[in-house]
This record gives structure tokens, C-alpha cells and sequence, in this order.
């Protein structure tokens, strides 16, 4: 069944309300590049808003009660927000839960040398990216570097207009032949990645013995100058490669934004705001963002951790009803949301999809029943009786939603954090924002998808 396009029925205050909310998010994307970016950005709008640290309340032995807002960090690249509701916690949670990391290529341990007189950047991709997308684009570096004393110091480069910009450089159509006759995932090999970041020898001094690697040698002179590092301080060192730029308004009509990392900051976005707006819900409403989503939610970051459920107790701690048994019950009865983008339907490439099952833009939050590969492999599978609440929800508030599918049964497949909150007992179903150029260094996104979602999760946190 089609559904409606939001563009014709709404309002004018409506349009008005999409490209304000659209331009809040372009400016936070163009911004936030990385997960520490992301969970930095959000703690100062959070702090602002009332929130405080729940290691500081269980440090001060406070008793947390509803309509109280909380939040914890972890290690920097993931966090999550409560703000506790009037029910017990026993009786679940309304969970919005995201991904703040992205494809990229990030910077080996040991990175920085010499060839033929260019100095280079060693890296290793992260993520499902298609190689051959990230050449002869500006790129800019983001991250920390901790030096021995435990001091950090914050990179960001290229990202003002007086900064440099680096890249990957391409082999000229004129020598190609070979490298055009290759499949598409070995036009441009992970090793072969490497960033050029500078071809300036250091002066050589008339009693100088013989500098070898002088051009390194005049990178490493300016990497100390203007950020007080050496060599060996990339060793415990995250560095980031991502494109350089803002964020765009894409078409002529301008609904639409092209911009790194939509996925899955698009939908990570929405859910923080819409947290931050609630005020003393009935359920305790969760804004939960981690990280390592994009190579199956591992390490101390990543969903599969036990940081959530960890905090989730910590939370009943504080709120004076802490028990085994309290936990299990609270994350078993919980709802969730599982914020994540979806594939859109794009007239160059109709032969993967099937149209009846496919997102469109300008429909709405996308809801996948959903997703994994094949034969439903690594997916959550929401059952029928709560996609049936849910669009119930969804009508009653009048948000425009969409149904979809990842491409055709055989095409191919994704997986989402779904699965691993469901394994708590939780219900829950993917839903998010439809992206074109989903992995891209550039991705695009309707302004009105992301509205909608963010007034389909307001309505999520405030279900009864």
C-alpha cells in the first residue's frame, strides 16, 4: 500500500517547523564527526537542560526520584539518558536506542612515513565502506591523542576554511587500464588508503650530517609546534579520517541535506531530542547512543557491553528499590525503539529493491518488522502484537510512517542493535530514517523523514 507523501499535507507552520528542526541538525552533524564529538556535544545540551551525572548522584548517595533526568558516559564514546518516570521501574522503559559511529578510515598505531619524498598516513577502514569512494576527496582529521603523562589533546583539522585539507589520490585515466579491468572491491585496495599530508623537506644545516626522512621529519616539527606531540604518541592515539566539509542543503527546493555520518547520527539526533523534552513521563524515558555499531556492537562501547544493564542498576540503586530481580524485570517489561536509518528507494538503482516493501522519501519514519539477510539471518523480528501498537501510536499521533525492507530477499542484508536489547525480553522494532548513499562519505536525508521521526519517538516515550 503507498503512503501518503508528508510534503502535501502539511501546513505551512509545519513546513516551517521541518527546515527549522532540519537546520539545528545540519549545524550538529556538520559539527559532531565522531562518537566523542557526538557524546561531547550532547552532554553540554544535556547539562543545560538539567540533566546531571548519575556517578555523581551515586557518589553523593542522592535518592533519585521521577521526573528526575540523569545521564552516563562511557569511556567517552557512548552514553545514556534517563529521565525517570512516575511508574516504577519495574514496569519497563521506553528506550530510544542509536548509533553514533559511522564508516570511516582511521589511522594506524603507527602511521606517519616517508615515500619518494611525500609524507604519509597509514590507515585501516572501518566499517562496510566501498573503498574505492574515499579517493581525491578532502578528508579531515578528528580524535584525541593521550600522551605518557595522561594529557590529551584534542585533533581537528581541515574543517576550518584557513585549515588544510588531505586526501587520497587516484591513479589518472591515462595509466587505468589495468585498474579498470578489476571488480569494483579491488579498484582501490584497504592498503593502499594512505593520506598525503605534506611534501616540504626540513631545511638541511650546513653542519648537519644527513637527515633521513626529511620531509617526516618537517611533519613531525610542526605536529609538535602546534599540538606539543612526537612520534610515539600516536600509539595511544584515535584519530579519524572523515570527509571535510559541513553539511549541505541538497536540491533546489532544499529538502533534502547531504552530510556525513547520517547514519546513524540521523537518527541519534532525533532521540536525543526528544528525551531532552520530556518532562516527568509515566515510563522512564531512555535516550540510549553507543558506539562500534557499524562491526557488530563489540568492546566496552559497543551494545553487546553490559554498560546499559550496569547502569540500569545503578539507577534502581539510587532510586532505593535495587534487586536482581527489580533489573530483570525493569529490562524485560521495557519497549525500545531500535533508531536506525533504512535504505531508500533510488531510481538509478530499481532492479535491488522491491518497490512494494521499499522506503521512499518524504513518507515518514520507516519501520522495519525486520532486517539481517537472507533468510532473516541476525534479525530481531518484531512481533505482530507490537507493530500493531505501534502503528496504532503512530496514527493517533499522526506521525507519517512507512514500512520497509532492506532491498530484495537475496540482495543482500544489515543488522541493527535490535537484537541484543531484545534478548533481554524487551519488545522491540527497528525504526529510523531512510538514507540514499547509505556508507558514503556523503549520504543524503529528507528533511522531512527526520522530523517525522522526530515526532514519532516524542510520541513513542510518552506511550502508556
Amino acid at each position: 500500500m503507498e503512503r501518503d507523501l508528508t510534503w502535501e499535507n502539511y501546513t505551512d507552520q509545519q513546513r516551517e517547523d521541518v527546515f527549522e528542526f532540519a537546520e539545528a541538525y545540519r549545524q550538529f552533524i556538520s559539527e559532531c564527526k565522531t562518537e566523542r564529538e557526538c557524546v561531547d556535544g550532547f552532554l553540554k545540551r544535556a547539562s543545560s537542560a538539567g540533566f546531571t551525572d548519575l556517578g555523581e548522584a551515586i557518589k553523593n548517595k542522592k535518592r533519585l526520584k521521577a521526573g528526575d533526568k540523569v545521564y552516563a558516559v562511557n569511556c567517552g564514546k557512548a552514553m545514556a539518558m534517563y529521565v525517570i518516570g512516575r511508574r516504577p521501574l519495574e514496569e519497563g522503559m521506553r528506550i530510544l536506542g542509536a548509533h553514533i559511529d559511522s564508516p570511516r578510515l582511521d589511522l594506524k598505531q603507527n602511521p606517519l612515513y616517508e615515500d619518494t619524498g611525500l609524507a604519509m598516513l597509514d590507515t585501516h577502514y572501518y566499517g562496510g565502506v566501498k573503498k574505492y569512494q574515499w579517493v581525491t576527496l578532502p578528508l579531515a582529521l578528528h580524535g584525541v591523542i593521550i600522551k605518557k603523562d595522561g594529557t590529551k589533546a584534542t585533533v581537528n583539522v581541515g574543517e576550518k576554511p584557513e585549515d588544510p585539507v588531505f586526501g587520497i589520490s587516484d591513479l589518472l585515466i591515462h595509466l587505468a587500464a589495468e585498474q579498470l579491468e578489476k571488480k569494483a572491491n579491488k579498484v582501490i585496495d584497504g592498503e593502499n588508503l594512505d593520506i598525503l599530508i605534506g611534501s616540504i623537506p626540513v631545511q638541511k644545516q650546513e653542519d648537519q650530517e644527513e637527515v633521513k626522512d626529511r620531509v617526516k621529519v618537517n611533519i613531525l616539527n610542526i605536529l609538535q609546534r602546534e599540538y606539543g606531540i612526537e612520534e610515539e604518541d600516536f600509539l595511544s592515539a584515535e584519530i579519524e579520517v572523515v570527509p571535510a566539509g559541513a553539511a549541505r542543503d541538497y536540491g533546489f527546493d532544499r529538502s533534502m541535506i547531504m552530510g556525513y555520518g547520517h547514519d546513524d547520527r540521523v537518527c541519534a539526533y532525533p532521540s536525543f531530542e526528544a528525551v531532552l523534552q520530556m518532562e516527568e513521563p509515566e515510563y522512564t524515558s531512555v535516550c540510549l547512543l553507543v558506539d562500534k555499531e557499524e562491526i557488530g556492537s563489540v568492546g566496552a562501547t559497543g551494545m553487546q557491553s553490559r554498560f546499559f544493564e550496569n547502569m540500569t542498576a545503578e539507577l534502581l540503586e539510587a532510586m532505593g528499590c535495587y534487586s536482581e530481580l527489580a533489573l530483570r524485570r525493569a529490562l524485560a517489561a521495557s519497549k525500545v525503539l531500535s533508531s536506525d536509518v533504512s535504505a531508500a528507494f533510488d531510481p538509478n538503482y530499481p532492479s535491488v529493491m522491491e518497490k512494494h516493501n521499499a522506503a521512499y522519501f518524504g513518507r515518514g519514519l520507516v519501520f522495519n518488522k525486520y532486517t539481517g539477510a537472507r533468510g532473516k539471518s541476525g534479525s530481531n523480528d518484531a512481533n505482530a502484537e507490537y507493530v500493531g501498537e505501534i502503528r496504532r501510536l503512530m496514527d493517533e499521533n499522526h506521525v507519517f510512517f512507512q514500512t520497509s525492507e532492506l532491498g530484495k530477499v537475496d540482495q543482500g542484508g544489515g543488522g541493527t542493535i535490535a537484537y541484543i536489547l531484545a534478548n533481554y525480553g524487551m519488545q522491540v522494532i527497528d525504526s529510523g530514517v531512510a538514507v540514499l548513499n547509505m556508507h558514503a562519505p556523503w549520504e543524503i536525508i529528507s528533511k522531512a523523514d527526520l522530523y517525522e521521526a522526530y515526532r514519532g519517538y516524542r510520541a513513542f516515550l510518552e506511550l502508556k
